[in-house]
């Protein structure tokens, strides 16, 4: 894994305490080797290209006005601190987190902008409430992926806001195209509860994992129906047969190929320009499935002659996106 340097050293190093097994390297193809050092060769040239993260950022955003400085940084992240934020918080776990989780969700849901396509990561200690992201298409925050956090405390690990916070850049800048037309579907935020919980198996992190699905299961919301449960209900076994952290992936794809767009920022980027309804949403869920999920919507949602209408529109609509030939059981 990446190290991060200090501040004092202008990046961040040993932030990120991962063992590469370099045996299973040394066993690997010689055919996959190549692929792998062409890949290296594409990633240095992104990396000669990276400008280096300002050691100082005054806030000029909502209610936030305060000088943050940079604490770290590497490759992936730059954190930046508040006066208040211990400072062995970075090493201690904020670094090597952040780095990971940015890294995964590169890995997974594609590149977010560039050259620089880093992740922001701002602590706040003892003021802000909660957290917000912003992403590389938004002016308000520089154009840079962005997790503002707070109010803390940050002395030990606390992953819930900060990797909340990445879900909403995933969603809102994924492939990219600006914007999420699902959001008036899963709000703030039945998504994230999804990837939070993918992140934390990715990573390995089963304590997390195991709390997270714990506390997801339980958890009962009153859209669009009382009493529904999305994460146990349709999120969950959607992620568990239909290829874990593929899913979502596939979907965010479909969505960017697919879903209506339109320029935005003088021509500079594409940004969708609806937003979803019941019937696509299932639809294109569906395709990212390779599977009609109809069932599964039914069961967690209810299903309305509405939204039947919806689907069979969306899929006349968008003939592209299928479901890999398996038509959903009626119930």
């Amino acid at each position: 894994m990446k190290s991060i340097r200090p501040a004092s050293a202008v990046r961040l190093v040993g932030v990120v305490g991962v063992v590469v097994c370099a045996a299973a390297v040394a066993v690997a193809q010689q055919g996959a080797g190549r692929r792998a050092a062409a890949r290296g060769k594409a990633r240095q040239a992104q990396k000669a290209n990276l400008p280096e993260p300002p050691r100082a950022w005054k806030e000029h955003w909502f209610e936030h006005d305060q000088v943050v400085r940079l604490v770290g940084s590497n490759d992936d992240v730059a954190i930046y601190f508040d006066a208040d934020v211990p400072r062995q918080a970075a090493k201690d776990w904020i670094g090597p987190f952040m780095t990971r989780a940015w890294r995964y969700t590169k890995a997974t849901y594609g590149q977010f902008g560039g050259p620089d396509d880093r992740l922001y990561a701002i602590f706040h200690q003892g003021r802000y409430s909660g957290g917000h992201p912003s992403t590389y298409f938004d002016a308000s925050h520089d154009n840079r992926n962005v997790t503002d956090c707070g109010p803390g405390p940050w002395d030990q690990p606390a992953y819930g806001i900060p990797s909340h916070e990445i879900g909403h850049i995933v969603e809102g800048a994924s492939r990219g195209v600006h914007g999420s037309p699902a959001f008036g579907i899963w709000k703030d935020s039945k998504w994230i509860e999804l990837y939070q919980y993918d992140l934390y198996v990715g990573l390995g992190m089963e304590d997390e994992a195991r709390k997270a699905f714990e506390r997801f299961t339980a958890q009962s919301d009153d859209f669009p129906r009382p009493g529904t449960h999305w994460f146990r209900d349709f999120f969950y076994p959607a992620w568990r047969d239909h290829g874990r952290s593929r899913l979502m992936a596939n979907f965010f794809g479909l969505l960017a190929r697919h879903y209506p767009k339109g320029p935005e920022g003088d021509g500079k980027n594409l940004h969708y320009t609806r937003e979803m309804n019941w019937g696509e949403f299932v639809h294109f869920m569906s395709g990212a499935a390779g599977e009609d999920l109809r069932p599964l919507a039914r069961k967690a949602f209810g299903w309305s002659p509405e939204w039947e209408q919806q689907f069979v529109r969306a899929r006349a609509e968008f003939p592209a996106v299928t479901h890999g030939g398996k038509k959903a059981r009626r119930k």
